[in-house]
């Protein structure tokens, strides 16, 4: 009779755990907002894959006309070497694209090191990383970044470098804080109690518990990476002969592409980057949405609680 009560109590609770990521699903593709990130993050990731099947040219590759205005030839119009706009364009979403990716991945990892282990070691250790985090909070980003590149040479190994330096704190404050919620819930203690190591705690036990936080941290970092890599660039921080956004627009800003009546050349990898900074906030929005009931619309909180009475 035991078991049979253990058996039936523990039903439903194996029926909500299988049914979350279904439901969880269903909530994305519910989401307008969620769809159009995702639809623009796909077609972006596309292009970035497959850049040799939708470019008309080579990127390097002079053409006879340069600085030309769009035409059948040069949808976009071509450089002051003759480089077609569009190709170059195209062929820039790969490494714009893998650098935004790369460093969100890294700072994320970086801020969810520094802030979780602050929060469940705590003492000297959490003093430590708190002053440091609160010195990169407080430091002016963009001199900061000035500075750093300005010793390391022009590239994108460089970039990623001081990208990742001076992106972490603000998510690392969030998930300090998030650790300290959690510090004293009966399964870290039980894990204490069993003699397991804090790196085994932290990583095992603690940090799965902030999946949808890590979420929306990266999120947030690749739409500040996508501007603050082509800020940089456009500063003349990058490597001019790589092929970016960013760099595009410094080569633009170089030849004087508006006062040579050559507007696309600085037009199209600008609106580029905010199209990909636009389908990550979208993501982000989405996901605050979906992870928050309280953050959705009222007419369809009310039709969600309409469908479950109604169910």
């Amino acid at each position: 009779m035991a078991v049979t009560e253990i058996a039936v109590a523990e039903a439903p609770r194996d029926v909500e755990v299988t049914g979350a990521p279904r439901r969880f699903m269903r909530a994305v593709l519910r989401n307008r907002k969620a769809t159009a990130g995702a639809v623009i993050l796909l077609m972006m990731a596309f292009v970035a894959v497959f850049p040799g099947l939708l470019a008309p040219y080579d990127p390097h590759a002079t053409s006879l006309a340069q600085n030309a205005s769009p035409s059948s030839a040069h949808l976009l119009g071509t450089t002051q070497l003759g480089e077609d706009v569009l190709s170059q364009l195209i062929w820039s979403t790969r490494l714009t694209l893998v650098v935004t990716i790369v460093v969100s991945l890294i700072a994320t990892f970086m801020s969810m090191i520094v802030g979780v282990t602050a929060a469940y070691v705590g003492g000297v250790t959490d003093r430590v990383l708190t002053v440091v985090t609160d010195v990169f909070l407080i430091l002016p980003v963009l001199p900061l970044l000035i500075l750093l590149a300005a010793y390391l040479p022009p590239g994108v190994t460089s970039l990623t470098i001081v990208l990742c330096i001076t992106s972490w704190a603000f998510q690392a404050r969030q998930l300090r804080s998030q650790g300290l919620a959690v510090r004293n819930r009966d399964f870290l203690v039980a894990a204490r109690a069993r003699g397991e190591r804090s790196i085994y705690i932290i990583l095992v036990e603690i940090v799965p518990t902030m999946t949808s936080l890590l979420a929306a941290s990266f999120l947030a970092l690749a739409v500040y990476i996508v501007g603050f890599a082509a800020t940089l660039q456009f500063l003349g921080l990058g490597n001019s002969g790589e092929l970016m956004w960013g760099t595009m627009l410094y080569n633009a800003q170089q030849a004087a592409a508006l006062e040579a009546g050559n507007p696309w050349w600085a037009l199209a990898p600008g609106a580029a980057v905010a199209l990909l900074g636009t389908g990550f906030a979208l993501l982000n929005y989405a996901f605050d949405e979906i992870s928050n009931p309280a953050l959705r619309p009222v007419r369809r909180r009310r039709r969600e609680r309409a469908g479950e009475e109604a169910a």
